[in-house]
């Protein structure tokens, strides 16, 4: 009996392992988010800034050609952080994917454990009289 409650506390050991683990990705899958969705926010931003300048109508040459370079470089801007933005969902939809992982696992414990308790369980009840095994033949 003891070797089956010393398994049992290892199940739930087990269990209490992967929920940790579990846990662990969640709070990387928000940071993930977290970074794709300010990341996101800084490419529209970026975007918006340039086409408003692109828009503009500047007063002479100097100034046309200072808006050009400008804009110039926040399309730079803007594609760079559009690429970090691209870098940063494949993270995310990486990390979701580990979360997905992490829970099946603890799932699948869990699943053991309580199997375990209900065949310990069955172990333990007392046999019912019919159940017993009879000694000799039927034609006694």
């Amino acid at each position: 009996m003891t070797a089956d409650r010393a398994r049992l506390t290892r199940l739930h050991r087990l269990e209490r392992i992967r929920a940790v683990a579990r846990d662990q990705a969640a709070r990387d899958v928000a940071e993930a988010e977290g970074t794709l969705a300010q990341l996101e926010a800084l490419a529209m931003r970026t975007r918006s800034m340039a086409e408003d300048y692109r828009d503009a109508t500047p007063g002479d040459g100097f100034a046309l050609q200072l808006v050009r370079h400008f804009v110039g470089g926040l399309g730079g801007i803007t594609a760079a952080t559009g690429y970090e933005a691209q870098q940063a969902r494949n993270l995310a939809d990486r990390m979701q994917a580990a979360l997905s992982i992490a829970e099946r696992r603890r799932a699948a414990v869990e699943d053991r454990a309580l199997a375990e308790r209900r065949n310990q369980a069955r172990r333990s009840q007392a046999q019912a009289l019919g159940a017993r095994r009879t000694i000799g033949t039927e034609l006694e």
